[in-house]
């Protein structure tokens, strides 16, 4: 297409005089400022005539370093990317990332989301950048550039660093993360030792690239490619494919052409695309990190979305991928059999995809992927004979919290017919709280006889949110006493306002709104109490009168309110004061009010 014919967005096509860099690079009504931008971006070799040719520049968001080893390979990958954006006539122009690592970052790579947020935000409007590629990987690298690139609008495209090898252990797979959680288990129940507990875990790590498994990694990227934001495919290659390479060099070329489309994140973040991407989350058996994730990318770019849409959209969609923690297999047989384009067309051929959501290649996700279903249904299920049926997200509401999510596709026949399978009260289990403040008290006490922990108890964790951790930490998720794990029983309901490693299979009810730490019904309850789950009315409630419950509260409130430990470094306490509850996608508050800046808010000052 040439210049004055319509994008795939509807829009014109932009005149290189209209490009955003050139008001650095190229005005000749302030020739003062103009020389100051180019002398210095000129010293490492670039030439006048490049920076004046009216071509595209383009942003490489690099979020690969030593200290994010699942997103280092991205360091490699740019490397096409450069070349893709030189082959399509773009001047590609890299620039680093704060950190995101989800295995390393104490106390919480949570508690970085935003930081990385606030930062990525202030490059792609404050510098002369037309376009930006966004390298992700790692959980919260996904959602964190996302969220910048739907704040200030510029064309933006998602390159994925996609999972590791799979990994192996005598014969048997290994899956990142999920591996973790059994061998604790093990060790727990005496099968293993500290030595065998390290070369187990480390065995699902074979190469470069983020979590095999269906975990929050996995699971960000494959509803960065339903939303949209990534091109056909991209999201499952495993890192070390020669694909990998040929999906950065291909990400890099149409960057090019999305800048002159002027095809934007608000153009492709819609709520038919977040529909999609709740849609494919349930049929992947996708992490419950992720509405906390994609709310804060609606609240950024102005769509209405909370839990209760998850439920209504996503929960009867059955689980079709046949991977860990849900499942049986990892990253390379995901890719091999189809990856995301697999599993959307399965879903479109019963109607559950939207036609009308555009993608980052100017046509639909529709069109994209209608007709492409998978080579292997062992690995991808038909839509049919799935693994499981019902495998969204429930909503739970009560005195406990407003909001908290249960993952269902989790749900293992075990612990069904354990909880969930009285014939007068089906659907519904009591048990008696055992109640933890952070995970040290947990790992403190959790095997001590003296709590009298049996199969019907409910463990509790809370002081592990936004507020009260700080930044929400993957905690809930806690393995049953050693004593129990010993007689078979592997696995206790757990509740908590905390966060849930997406690799893990345990079907808790977590994410709960509002914290502890700011007032929520978790701050009222105690070690003893009974609560009542009910996945037929969405309810979870201490069974204590309003009356009991109201004089708590205010005995809380005389006390000072919930405890929680002091900031240690200056962002934990600008964060803690402005943070919003995970049900509200732990945004900043007064973010959110900062929409499509580079048009809205126009060109920033000069700085001289």
């Amino acid at each position: 297409m040439k210049n004055g014919k319509k994008s795939p967005n509807g829009a014109r096509r932009v005149k290189p005089s209209e490009l955003r860099s050139k008001a650095w690079f190229d005005n000749p009504d302030n020739a003062d400022m103009t020389a100051l931008y180019l002398e210095r971006t000129m010293n490492f070799g670039l030439t006048l005539d490049e920076l004046q040719s009216g071509k595209p520049i383009i942003g490489i968001a690099q979020s690969g370093s030593d200290l994010s080893p699942c997103n280092r390979h991205h360091l490699v990958l740019a490397e096409r990317v450069r070349e893709g954006i030189r082959e399509a006539g773009g001047i590609a122009f890299e620039f680093p990332l704060h950190p995101i690592q989800e295995t390393c970052k104490r106390p919480t790579a949570s508690l970085d989301r935003n930081l990385a947020y606030l930062s990525l935000v202030e490059v792609l409007y404050g510098y002369p950048l037309d376009g930006v590629v966004l390298t992700t990987g790692c959980d919260k690298t996904t959602p964190s550039q996302i969220m910048a690139a739907a704040t200030v609008d510029l064309p933006a495209i998602v390159l994925s660093g996609g999972p590791m090898l799979n990994g192996w252990f005598k014969g048997e797979r290994t899956g990142s993360g999920t591996i973790v959680w059994k061998a604790r288990e093990m060790m727990a129940r005496g099968e293993i030792e500290y030595k065998e507990f390290l070369e187990l875990v480390a065995s699902s790590a074979p190469s470069a690239g983020h979590c095999n498994t269906m975990g929050t990694a996995s699971t960000m990227n494959s509803l960065a490619e339903a939303l949209g934001m990534s091109l056909p495919g991209c999201a499952a290659i495993p890192g070390p494919y020669r694909e990998r390479q040929q999906m950065a060099y291909l990400t890099g070329k149409r960057i090019v052409e999305m800048v002159w489309e002027d095809l934007k994140p608000s153009d492709i973040l819609t709520r038919h695309a977040f529909e999609n991407a709740i849609v494919v989350n349930s049929a992947i058996g996708g992490s419950t990190n992720a509405p906390i994730h994609l709310n804060a990318i609606a609240r950024h770019i102005g769509v209405e979305l909370d839990n209760d849409d998850w439920e209504k959209i996503g929960y009867e969609v059955p689980l079709i991928v046949n991977l860990q923690p849900a499942g049986e297999y990892l990253g390379e047989e995901y890719h091999r059999a189809g990856g995301v384009p697999a599993v959307v067309a399965e879903l479109i051929a019963k109607g559950k995809i939207n036609k009308k959501a555009v993608t980052v290649n100017g046509r639909t996700l529709y069109e994209n992927c209608e007709g492409k279903f998978a080579s292997d249904r062992d690995v991808i299920k038909t839509y049919d004979q799935p693994m499981k049926r019902s495998a969204g997200f429930l909503n739970f509401k009560g005195n406990l919290f407003d909001s908290a999510i249960m993952k269902a596709s989790v749900i293992s026949e075990e612990f069904r017919q354990r909880y969930l399978s009285n014939p007068k009260d089906p659907e519904a289990f009591e048990g008696r709280a055992i109640v933890f403040d952070g995970p040290e008290d947990y790992h403190k006490r959790i095997d001590d006889p003296k709590l009298e922990i049996d199969a019907s108890c409910l463990l509790f964790m809370r002081g592990t949110g936004p507020v009260g951790y700080p930044g929400a930490a993957e905690v809930v998720n806690m393995r049953a006493p050693d004593y129990l794990l010993k007689k078979g029983i592997t696995s206790l309901p757990c509740i908590g306002d905390g966060r849930q490693s997406g690799t893990s299979g345990s079907p808790s009810i977590l994410n709960a709104s509002p914290e502890a730490a700011t007032g929520g019904g978790l701050a009222l309850l105690k070690t003893g109490d009974i609560v009542r789950i009910d996945l037929r009315k969405r309810t979870a409630d201490i069974k204590i009168s309003a009356a009991e419950l109201e004089k708590r509260r205010e005995a809380l409130k005389k006390a000072g309110g919930y405890k929680y430990p002091d900031h240690q470094t200056p962002w934990q306490e600008i964060q803690r004061g402005i943070v919003d509850e995970l049900s509200n996608g732990m945004v900043l508050k007064p973010a959110v009010k900062y929409q499509r800046i580079a048009k809205t808010k126009g060109l920033p000052r000069d700085n001289h």
